[in-house]
């Protein structure tokens, strides 16, 4: 049953990781939103209209009534102190903690390095054959740490046998590692258990990039 709230909505991105995270969460917390695509291959980010909403033109944006957010860690810290009637961070400080800590090289350490400017530019200055290299390099370089990382709390989740933040932010990640770079997840073994138990849940399922209503049909 959906939660009160306001009339959310999300400009969202189908292939976007970071707009993926917050599907996710939106759907784990029961909270119904309106989907308003925007095309970062036509270059609908920039344009002056979205520019009022993200000044850095990056999805996802979450407006909630009067109030505006963008950036994906920004929305999902905000839904949780918002809507904390089903709590995607745990109680508990260490598991707090750590699952702030493996959702941070994410965001920080992973993703940044794979977004749509990243690539271009590296095709423009370097060369196009450069760009699948350099994203599997950096992703393995972040998967290596999070499974060393999660080795002693996970559960049938991240961290613990509850789903979290950090499930929020890798299921995303492992998707597009995946689907978009061809990364050899045999080398993983905790993240591809972690891959697996994902695909059951319906939320992560609803929220996946092939099944948003601006994804290219087959």
């Amino acid at each position: 049953m959906a939660q009160q709230q306001n009339n959310l909505k999300l400009y969202s991105y189908w292939r976007s990781s970071c707009s993926c995270r917050i599907r996710i969460a939106l759907n784990l917390k029961g909270l119904d939103y309106e989907y308003i695509p925007v095309n970062l291959l036509k270059g609908e980010q920039f344009s002056p209209e979205f520019r009022k909403l993200n000044p850095i033109g990056y999805v996802p944006v979450l407006v909630d009534g009067d109030v505006v957010i963008s950036d994906s860690l920004a929305i999902f810290l905000y839904l949780e102190e918002k809507y904390p009637q089903i709590p995607l961070l745990p109680s508990d400080l260490l598991k707090k903690a750590v699952n702030i800590q493996a959702a941070n090289i994410v965001c920080s350490s992973i993703q940044p390095l794979q977004n749509l400017a990243v690539l271009n530019y590296i095709e423009e200055k370097v060369s196009p054959d450069e760009k699948v290299p350099w994203v599997k390099f950096h992703i393995e370089k972040g998967f290596g740490a999070l499974e060393k990382l999660l080795k002693d709390h996970a559960g049938k989740y991240a961290t613990g046998d509850e789903v979290a933040m950090a499930d929020v932010f890798l299921a995303p990640q492992m998707h597009a590692g995946i689907k978009r770079f061809n990364v050899d997840m045999a080398k993983f073994p905790l993240l591809t258990r972690l891959n697996e138990a994902y695909s059951e849940l319906p939320e992560f399922e609803k929220a996946m990039p092939e099944n948003q209503p601006d994804a290219p049909s087959a």
